[in-house]
């Protein structure tokens, strides 16, 4: 019979591992007021998904306004971005280094460019029909490697509380100017960037929350707008409360006053 007690008597212990830290996600997308007085549908696409080991990959795409097809374009572009990352996460061939990194995330967009040029060609329209602007997060336990071409952002917290851009809205000279996925220099002109350490909260908008998220022309976070979404993402109850009652914000308005854009937010909190 195996002895309960350890040694010299004392009750034996038995070792308790605390729960891995988990991502949870909440996001959603919502037509803005113009769109909807044009007839236009929302072209803004998220896509989301939590894999194995802690980690979560994501991407946010808008529609270029002016492109017939942009919604299919947006919802083309950021499916094939998490596929390409879900598939290599799958097979264990996420990068180590930083340059590893940047080489896998500007294959991924490669690939999204690539298969919304299919759909232009199985619509006969031109790749410039489903014109995107795309942004793409793999979140761990320990980093968040970001891409981007276009405007929007993405923002991580620390688990110290500071707060920064990963990357920043690119405008171009004009208003309402950006660069599109399909542009022949796209590739060339992705941002990038590793952030290591433990991260806490990310933040990922397209480019109709611009105005009341960030500090422009500079891309700086307003923290104001961000330090309730964090704290609401570490309180509330589950996934699913949490989608309804970020599009409830984002459908509010105090929000819908202030842009008549089509919005998207994902949110990504790190928990225990």
């Amino acid at each position: 019979m195996t002895n309960p007690r350890g040694r010299e008597g004392r009750p034996g212990r038995t070792a308790v591992r605390a729960p891995a830290r988990r991502w949870r996600i909440a996001a959603a997308s919502m037509q803005g007021s113009s769109h909807e007085k044009m007839g236009l549908p929302c072209q803004d696409a998220c896509v989301h998904r939590s894999l194995s080991g802690g980690i979560f990959v994501a991407a946010v795409a808008d529609g270029a306004g002016s492109a017939r097809y942009s919604d299919t374009g947006a919802a083309v572009a950021a499916k094939t971005a998490v596929d390409t990352i879900a598939a290599q996460a799958a097979l264990a061939r996420l990068p180590e280094d930083d340059e590893a990194w940047r080489s896998l995330l500007v294959g991924a967009f490669d690939a999204a460019r690539d298969a919304v040029e299919r759909a232009a060609a199985e619509l006969a329209a031109s790749s410039r029909d489903l014109a995107t602007t795309l942004i793409l997060v793999v979140g761990t336990r320990h980093l968040v490697a970001v891409a981007q071409v276009g405007d929007g952002a993405a923002i991580v917290r620390d688990d110290a509380g500071e707060i920064g851009a990963l990357t920043v809205p690119d405008n171009g000279e004009y208003l309402n100017e950006t660069e599109f996925l399909v542009a022949p220099q796209a590739l060339d002109a992705v941002q990038w960037a590793v952030r290591r350490g433990t991260p806490a909260h990310v933040a990922v908008l397209s480019d109709g929350l611009e105005m009341l998220a960030l500090k422009m022309p500079d891309g700086v976070p307003h923290q104001p707008f961000f330090d309730p979404l964090f704290r609401f993402m570490a309180d509330v109850g589950g996934e699913q409360e949490a989608n309804h009652q970020l599009r409830e914000f984002l459908g509010s308005t105090r929000i819908r006053e202030r842009t008549d854009d089509d919005v998207t937010l994902l949110l990504a909190s790190l928990r225990g």
